[in-house]
């Protein structure tokens, strides 16, 4: 749950004023919901390698029993369990050295090299979906939990992601994905997975509402178009393009009302496409700056 002081706290960090309407959310203001339902999981040795899994172990109640994490899982609350990878790359040195009886595993851990060396130490692996979607948190965490043997705290952690559904605002947001060192513009479209936080939090996604592809091309026609009274970006893509300064400059930002108004909101990186725990106290904070944003 997003607490009253962190939305509070948000809502004073954002200023509307007469030149710019802009608001951030850092990783760091929204906390890790921890169940406790007092199972005994298990497994006592986990090494948590999936993307997000070491965050959901954590919220399900049992950081205890993490010996090691991926290179990805940055927040405060993991900091000291042990990095198991270096480049990116598993180090199965690292992993056996921590003595696990399990590790979770997904499509993108590598390299294959070590993944067999844990193989042939009869360590079990079980391998955890990715998730793009509200709706494939569920999956996730329903698998972490039932393989720790705890199902009850699986489906309290359940029951919290399901807890997103904001009223209808009617308020249209654009998701922008930018990466301007890069020359990556590209706005957000069905499948984006900032359209299903949005939909969730009762505003209209125009780009998932108008467009065919997940990420699709920003030109000054396609925005026009899509008139959004409130842009989505990711702190770093702002940065990318220069600010609030640069991102007018860009193709048709200028012509919305929008850009006109500079409504924009950005959230960390690393958090608004992570689909994990924090995702629904993230949402229902982005829900309140996009609607201060709005009526800006």
């Amino acid at each position: 749950m997003v607490s009253s002081s962190v939305v509070c706290a948000l809502v004073l960090s954002f200023s509307p004023t007469a030149h710019a309407a802009m608001s951030d959310i850092n990783a760091s203001q929204i906390s890790l919901p921890v169940i406790k339902s007092l199972e005994v999981p298990r497994y006592k040795r986990v090494v948590a390698l999936a993307n997000g899994s070491a965050e959901i172990v954590a919220a399900l109640g049992y950081r205890n029993i993490l010996v090691g994490r991926d290179i990805a899982s940055t927040m405060p609350e993991l900091k000291s369990i042990p990095i198991d990878e270096s480049a990116m790359q598993v180090s199965a040195e690292a992993v056996l050295s921590q003595h696990p009886d399990l590790v979770f595993v997904d499509s993108n851990t590598t390299p294959a090299t070590a993944l067999a060396t844990l193989k042939l130490a009869k360590i079990p692996l079980v391998n955890v979906p990715s998730a793009f979607t509200l709706a494939d948190i569920y999956a996730k965490e329903g698998l972490i939990a039932n393989t720790l043997g705890v199902p009850k705290a699986g489906k309290k952690l359940e029951a919290e992601a399901r807890s997103l559904q904001g009223k209808k605002t009617g308020i249209k947001v654009a998701f922008l994905y930018l990466r301007g060192t890069a020359s990556i513009y590209l706005i957000g479209g069905p499948g984006s997975g900032a359209d299903s936080i949005l939909q969730a939090d009762g505003f209209i996604d125009v780009g998932a509402s108008t467009l065919k592809s997940p990420f699709n091309a920003l030109t000054a026609e396609e925005l026009i178009k899509l008139q959004p009274d409130v842009l989505l970006l990711m702190t770093k893509g702002l940065a990318s393009v220069g600010g609030i300064g640069g991102l007018v400059q860009l193709p048709g930002i200028a012509q919305t009302p929008a850009g006109q108004h500079k409504r924009i909101v950005t959230v960390d990186d690393s958090l608004l496409l992570s689909f994990g725990p924090r995702t629904v106290p993230m949402a229902k904070a982005l829900r309140v700056l996009l609607i201060a944003a709005a009526k800006s």
